[in-house]
């Protein structure tokens, strides 16, 4: 099973990761991540941009790289759009495997690659002194450095 979507309203992990399961009979494990707008550092909010033409198809060829490198039942990747606020999840992917490894591993490849060689644009706005104001978000020296590992192994 293959799920892949570009979402630009609020969705509820659990709704989608149900049916992802029970569409993977005899799977050995599921590995799943949600990442969430962080409530920390007075953040009140970010914005995600994406370009239309790149972003879906983007996602559909990462996930044919991930089925070609792991050994998967079935990858759900789904990624939000928008503007958010804290609390409410960005990202859910998870990946039904046999063994867990390739599991946990096509799960972690897609986020590296999602955080760092992505297609979206973020900003965050946060409270300060003077008020509230937009900043750019960049990805760290450490997410480039989580995605250079896979061209390692």
């Amino acid at each position: 099973m293959r799920d892949i979507r570009l979402l630009d309203a609020m969705f509820t992990p659990s709704a989608l990761i149900d049916p992802f399961t029970q569409a993977n009979p005899g799977l050995g494990g599921v590995c799943t991540f949600v990442g969430e707008v962080r409530s920390d550092s007075g953040v009140e909010a970010l914005e995600l941009t994406h370009y239309e033409p790149l972003t879906l198809p983007g996602m559909h060829d990462l996930a044919d790289r991930v089925f070609g490198r792991f050994d998967l039942m079935g990858l759900l990747m789904v990624h939000r759009v928008g503007l958010m606020v804290p609390g409410e999840p960005i990202v859910c992917v998870s990946a039904a495997a046999r063994h867990r490894r390739d599991a946990i591993d096509a799960v972690d490849f897609c986020m590296d690659h999602l955080k760092s060689a992505a297609w979206f644009w973020k900003r965050e706005k946060r409270a300060g002194p003077e008020g509230s104001a937009w900043h750019w978000i960049e990805p760290r020296g450490q997410d480039h450095h989580d995605l250079a590992r896979w061209e390692a192994m």
